[in-house]
């Protein structure tokens, strides 16, 4: 039987039918997906075969789809294994808070870095919009002319309040997205106002799951009555790109890709190379200092920090 996996804890996973029938499964023996080194060999979002253990109620997983995509994060304690969020994703949603916890300007680039490698398509949604003073309706006004000019959609909501909501309501009708942020920027609200009747608690992610398997990202599948799902994530506390390579990173900064071509040198790393596109854009203030700073930061390495 084909089914969907919709929920995972790294050993089990719940797998629903095309009926809507919800199987828990598990892997029997070693299961290898091909090409893919990571630490969890399925994810929420998966397409996986089952079949049912004889005389029970549980099912084995014993093949998995070809995935359209998937994201994925570098495992923190295991720097050299990826770990992968969701797989067959529509779109990516980063939820941004400015303070209680900040969002800093790192952290969102390494996420749209990630989702622009693995060719998903990303927003950014900016939450707790009830609690912005006037300074920070100005330092929002900032962050997003940082990156609508570069063509990632921005949305200012409260969760809360349920401002704006509908915004987001609209978006993510038929498609299948993930739900990443921070922990405390209000996922968890966010998704209840958009499903009230779920009353997810901001930890019941974590706490279905292991919470002592703090090198491993788990996730859960909910489905939209628009049509479409929602997977929602536990917290991020950091984020690590993984398999890009250094001569590639500027292919996934769309305002660094545009200008690569007219660079001197088809190698150029646009750090200190003359007749470099990229660099006299920035010195001309087309592109962000901040959106440079991340790329020097992953290009060198530092790409772990909240």
């Amino acid at each position: 039987m084909e089914g969907l996996i919709t929920k995972s804890t790294g050993s089990w996973y719940q797998v629903q039918l095309p009926d809507g029938q919800h199987i828990d499964c598990r892997i029997k023996g070693i299961f290898r997906t091909k090409g893919i080194t990571t630490t969890n060999p399925l994810a929420v979002g998966d397409v996986v075969d089952i079949d049912m253990e004889p005389d029970q109620d549980t099912g084995v997983i014993i093949n998995l789809h070809q995935r359209k995509n998937y994201i994925i994060r570098k495992s923190i304690n295991l720097s050299k294994q990826g770990q992968i969020i969701a797989a067959n994703l529509d779109q990516a949603l980063l939820v941004v808070t400015l303070a209680s916890p900040r969002t800093s300007l790192g952290f969102i680039d390494r996420f749209l870095v990630t989702a622009e490698a693995y060719d998903i398509p990303a927003k950014l949604v900016f939450n707790k919009l009830d609690l912005f003073s006037d300074e920070g309706l100005e330092i929002l006004a900032d962050y997003k002319a940082i990156y609508e000019k570069i063509g990632y959609p921005c949305y200012e909501v409260s969760a809360l309040e349920g401002t704006n909501v509908e915004q987001v309501q609209e978006i993510l009708k038929d498609k299948v997205t993930l739900f990443s942020g921070h922990s405390g920027v209000g996922k968890s609200s966010l998704i209840n106002a958009l499903l009230p009747d779920l009353d997810l608690r901001t930890n019941q992610v974590s706490d279905w799951s292991d919470k002592g398997m703090h090198t491993t990202t788990f996730a859960e599948m909910f489905e939209l009555p628009q049509g479409g799902f929602i997977i929602d994530t536990p917290g991020i506390r950091e984020l690590g790109v993984i398999d890009i390579e250094k001569q590639e990173l500027s292919h996934f900064f769309p305002e660094m890709r545009d200008r690569m071509h007219d660079c001197r040198f088809y190698n150029c790393r646009h750090i200190n190379e003359p007749g470099c596109a990229v660099l006299k854009a920035l010195e001309n203030r087309e592109i962000e200092l901040s959106r440079y700073e991340s790329y020097l930061s992953i290009y060198n390495g530092n790409d772990t920090r909240a």
